[in-house]
Order: structure tokens, then C-alpha cells, then sequence
């Protein structure tokens, strides 16, 4: 493997670079979206026996200890919930957009190395066929074989490298999308449960005090 960075040359060894960089990258994501992952409705249930029985600091306590932007929506919910409606919905809906950014944190980093590297190696072929040409240039009439090769080979591996790095870069960005889309429907879940419950919990609690 590295015998062949070696032929490609310099930009070879970029390629390889961007290659490190998009594993370090995905590992990173992958981790830290499997911790934002939880199964949200028995965490909703406990928040909601919680308020109902008025333990509003237990609720806030399961949501400091539980990670993931469901639980911190929620908390942003729940520490607005004597709030007007719109005003609770817009801190909802900020903390989701705040919380939705954190999760797509250097996805941006695997789309762009997914389409740099076929450019590096494309320069990387178009600079091994430059130097075939000149090495042809340099020995014509007397070309031999070895002369075209000594540039097409690196050209080749070159090519080659920046598509082996491009296809599973933009594999692994399509794949962490998917993930960060099934957290913000969790969200979204999360997030109408929460507000239609501090609702309905509100009303029940000014019914009581008009009676």
C-alpha cells in the first residue's frame, strides 16, 4: 500500500492525508451520535410522572444526567413552562436548531474531502502524465517504454486513490445524515409531547384554581 503512495508522489500522500482525516472524523460522529441516541419515550415517561406529581427539579435532574438533545430540549421546556405558548414553542425550537447543529458539527468536513479528493487525484494523474511527456520529449526519437510508463503508473495510482478515499467518504457522510435525521425525529416527538403535556398540565392547573 504505501509502496504505492510512494509512486504516486506527494499528491498521493495528500490523498492518504484526506483519507485519515475522513476515519477520524466519521469515528468521532459515529460515537458521538450513538450517545445522542436514547429511547425517548421511556424517557418522556419519567419526565412526565415526575411533573405530574410536581418533582419539577427530579424531571430537570433526569434531564442534566441523560445525554442528547432530546433531554436537552425538554429541559429547555420544562424551565420555560410558566412561559407564554409561543414563547415556550420559540425556546423549544431554538434549543432543537441549536441542538441540530451540534450534530452535524464537521459533517461538512467528510462532504468536502468526499469531493477534494477526486480533484487531488486528478491533478496527481494530469502531473504523472505531464511528467510521461516530458520524459518522452526528453528521449525522442529513442522512446522506450519505461519512459511513458515512469508517468502513467503514478498517474494511475493517483486516480485511483482519490476515488478509493472519495467513495467511502461520501458513503460515511450519507450514513451519519441518516443517523442525525432519526435523532431530530426524536426530537420533534420529544418536543410536541412536551409542549402539548405542559399545555394540558397548565390548563388542569388553572381549572383547579378557578374551582
Amino acid at each position: 500500500m504505501f509502496e504505492l503512495v510512494r509512486e504516486g508522489g506527494w499528491v498521493a500522500w495528500i490523498i492518504l492525508g484526506c483519507g485519515g482525516l475522513a476515519v477520524a472524523v466519521f469515528m468521532e460522529r459515529v460515537l458521538n451520535l450513538h450517545r445522542a441516541r436514547i429511547k425517548s419515550e421511556d424517557f418522556l415517561t419519567g419526565i412526565r410522572n415526575n411533573l405530574s406529581r410536581g418533582n419539577v427539579s427530579e424531571a430537570l435532574a433526569i434531564c442534566e444526567d441523560t445525554p442528547g438533545p432530546v433531554a436537552e430540549i425538554v429541559k429547555v421546556a420544562i424551565m420555560n413552562r410558566s412561559a407564554e405558548r409561543d414563547t415556550l414553542r420559540a425556546a423549544v425550537e431554538n434549543a432543537g436548531r441549536i441542538e441540530i447543529a451540534r450534530m452535524e458539527r464537521r459533517l461538512v468536513v467528510l462532504a468536502t474531502l468526499a469531493q477534494v479528493s477526486p480533484i487531488f487525484g486528478l491533478l496527481g494523474t494530469v502531473l504523472g502524465m505531464m511528467r510521461g511527456v516530458q520524459a518522452m520529449r526528453v528521449a525522442a526519437p529513442l522512446v522506450q517504454a519505461t519512459d511513458v510508463i515512469g508517468g502513467l503508473f503514478p498517474a494511475l495510482v493517483c486516480t485511483a486513490l482519490g476515488l478509493a478515499v472519495a467513495a467511502p467518504c461520501f458513503i460515511a457522510f450519507n450514513f451519519l445524515v441518516g443517523k442525525v435525521e432519526k435523532i431530530v425525529i426524536d426530537m420533534e416527538h420529544a418536543s410536541g409531547e412536551i409542549l402539548n403535556f405542559l399545555a394540558s398540565h397548565s390548563g388542569a392547573e388553572e381549572s383547579g384554581r378557578s374551582v
